[in-house]
């Protein structure tokens, strides 16, 4: 899968509602911005599709490794930044946002 490189990464909402969004995410080379964390209202669980990316949480020394298969929950207000994404192939990522019921 080869895709021409991109300015900016590709996000598409698959499905959403009131409890659930879905997105497929496209990066190619992409990564955080220096000294940017997200820091999420959402909790995200997050699955690589294809490429690589490294993921680094805060107060943790040395990035995840992300493969094809791997997956990762990310709880709201954990703060994290995306280090690395393959520069030659496109990192491909399901990402599933949720939040706490209020009821």
């Amino acid at each position: 899968m080869n895709l021409p490189p991109r300015q900016d990464e590709v996000t598409e909402t698959l499905e959403e509602n009131e409890h659930v969004r879905i997105e497929r995410i496209v990066s190619g080379g992409h990564s955080s911005p220096p000294g940017f964390w997200y820091d999420q209202d959402e909790h995200e669980w997050v699955m690589l599709l294809h490429g690589e990316a490294r993921l680094l949480f805060e107060g943790d020394t040395e990035p995840l490794l992300l493969k094809p298969g791997d997956h990762v929950n990310i709880p709201a207000h954990r703060r994290h930044r995306v280090e690395w994404t393959t520069p030659h192939e496109p990192t491909v990522w399901l990402a599933v946002f949720s939040r706490d019921s209020t009821s």
